[in-house]
């Protein structure tokens, strides 16, 4: 599912996760005290880990443990990746 937000285009994905009895009780009453369900709970949840994760700390990470991905791409090809990614170069 896409959805135009200012301008942008954000795209959704579903997936179907399991979670562990315990894990599922913890996040129903977190849900319920901040007055919403536990699927939007859970996708704050995660927005908010993915907003705050360090751009940095991945690209070290891909880096060091897929060093074949370190291709030169070709003008178009950067542009396209930079964009999908949302990065502006300085």
């Amino acid at each position: 599912m896409k959805k135009k937000i200012m301008g942008a285009t954000v795209t959704h994905r579903r997936m179907i996760i399991d979670l562990k009895g315990d894990t599922f009780k913890a996040l129903s009453v977190m849900a319920a005290r901040q007055g919403t369900n536990l699927k939007k709970l859970i996708e704050n949840l995660l927005d908010k880990t993915a907003e705050e994760y360090d751009d940095s700390e991945a690209y070290r990470y891909l880096s060091e443990n897929y060093p074949d991905g370190k291709v030169k791409l070709e003008e178009k090809e950067r542009k396209e990746f930079m964009d999908w990614l949302g990065v502006a170069e300085k």
